[in-house]
C-alpha cells in the first residue's frame, strides 16, 4: 500500500497517493504511467484520478507534490467537486520532464468509475 500525503491548498486539505501502473499495449512492451488519486471530500467524496504518461519514456518519471497541486487546480477549475457524494472524476495528462502534467484533458466526470488506458 501507498503512504496517503497531504496536499494543503487554500483553506483545504487533500489526501493523495500516486503509484506506478503499467498498462498493456497490443503487440508492444507495457506502456508505464503514474496514477494519482486525491480525495477532498472526505471518504465518501468524489475522488481525483489522474493518468499521467511520462513525456519521455522514463522510469525515473514520478508525481511530485508541485505535480499534484496542479492536477488538482486543474479538476477544480474544469468541474471537479470532491464534496460530491461517490464516483470519480478522471483526467489525463502528460508528465513532462520538469515534472509539469499538462496538457490535459477531462476524461470522464460523474458518478461511475471509469477505466482509462
Amino acid at each position: 500500500m501507498h503512504k496517503l500525503r497531504t496536499l494543503h491548498l487554500g483553506q483545504r486539505d487533500f489526501l493523495w497517493r500516486a503509484a506506478v501502473w503499467y498498462v498493456p499495449v497490443a503487440g508492444g512492451e507495457p506502456h508505464r504511467t503514474v496514477r494519482v488519486r486525491v480525495w477532498g471530500g472526505g471518504k465518501n467524496g468524489r475522488v481525483l484520478q489522474a493518468h499521467l504518461q511520462p513525456a519521455e519514456p522514463d522510469d525515473s518519471c514520478f508525481a511530485t507534490p508541485k505535480d499534484v497541486r496542479a492536477i488538482v487546480e486543474y479538476a477544480l477549475e474544469h468541474g471537479w467537486r470532491p464534496e460530491a457524494r461517490g464516483g470519480m472524476f478522471v483526467v489525463r495528462g502528460t508528465l513532462a520532464p520538469r515534472g509539469t502534467p499538462f496538457p490535459a484533458e477531462v476524461v470522464a466526470a460523474g458518478t461511475e468509475a471509469v477505466a482509462v488506458g
